[in-house]
């Protein structure tokens, strides 16, 4: 069965001087504001590259825990950060790539199957998937 997700959006004005916000379904993001400063010029606050890179660490963390317990395996935590690089490819404002970074306590695995499943993790991430972008990890196994 199918699930779906609804998330929206308003924006007011031009480019640079409007704002805008955004919303989900769930009221987690509920009129949460955004702006061309918050995404260009890193003032606080949201924008949708954050959303983007909170969406694919959370996956990733869910993902890798999912396959760790496919393969035998319990992990005590998972910690997943993603990094999205918005550039400027052809002269229009493009996501080039993300990076994650993810380390998680697993006891009785070696770092060698810990990669390997990471690895799996990276490729088979249903947000990976969905992004039309390379995407580069780091895992480390906690002690």
């Amino acid at each position: 069965m199918a699930t779906k997700r609804t998330a929206s959006a308003a924006w007011q004005g031009n480019l640079k001087g409007g704002k805008g916000t955004v919303s989900t379904a769930s009221g987690t993001l509920k009129s949460t504001p955004y702006s061309f400063a918050m995404r260009f010029e890193n003032a606080p606050g949201t924008n949708p590259e954050e959303l983007i890179a909170a969406a694919e660490a959370g996956c990733f963390a869910m993902a890798l825990s999912a396959d760790l317990g496919d393969a035998g395996f319990t992990p005590d935590n998972v910690d997943a950060k993603a990094t999205v690089t918005l550039d400027t490819v052809n002269g229009k404002p493009t996501l080039t790539n993300m990076h994650l970074v993810v380390s998680a306590k697993v006891p009785k695995i070696d770092a060698k199957k810990f990669q390997e499943i990471a690895n799996g993790t990276k490729a088979g991430c249903p947000i990976s998937r969905a992004l039309n972008m390379p995407i580069t990890l780091e895992a480390k196994l906690e002690s």
